[in-house]
């Protein structure tokens, strides 16, 4: 009788313990579903092909990870500082569609200062950094992913 018992016992801790199993991968499932994913494009590029492929990059990221799930940070520092320019009429209505809380388009004040441009020359969706290295740095020491954009 004793060994019936241990059998019983056995199976029903097996069983248990697959309940749990499945319940634990079930929860990691939709954990990771969920993830809040955290991106930093760094653009230096002078180049509005770039521009356009950063602009490309942003909106296929939002696609396959989730707009919702998705926050994402453009920084424009050296070269790359023309793209949020109000002179930049080519991109401005893409770069106002993109910017939201979720996607953050921002200018390095370094570079602003020294080529002479004040915040009123840049799109209303832009935003400032005190320098676009630093920031990079911030994002990456705060966990971001990191896409350097341009060259």
């Amino acid at each position: 009788m004793t060994a019936r018992i241990e059998r019983t016992f056995r199976r029903a801790v097996v069983a248990a313990l697959t309940v749990v199993a499945v319940a634990t991968a079930g929860s990691v499932g939709r954990a990771q579903e969920h993830k809040a994913h955290r991106v930093v494009f760094e653009v230096t590029s002078a180049d509005a092909q770039a521009w356009q492929s950063v602009l490309n990059n942003v909106e296929n990221v939002q696609k396959a990870l989730g707009s919702d799930a998705t926050e994402i940070r453009v920084v424009a520092h050296g070269g790359g500082l023309g793209m949020l320019l109000k002179t930049n009429t080519a991109l401005a209505e893409r770069i106002t569609s993109l910017a939201s809380p979720r996607v953050k388009f921002v200018a390095c004040e370094n570079t602003m200062k020294r080529r002479n441009i004040t915040k009123e020359e840049l799109l209303p969706a832009a935003g400032t950094v005190d320098s676009g290295v630093a920031e990079v740095v911030r994002l990456q020491e705060a966990g971001w992913s990191y896409l350097k954009s341009g060259s």
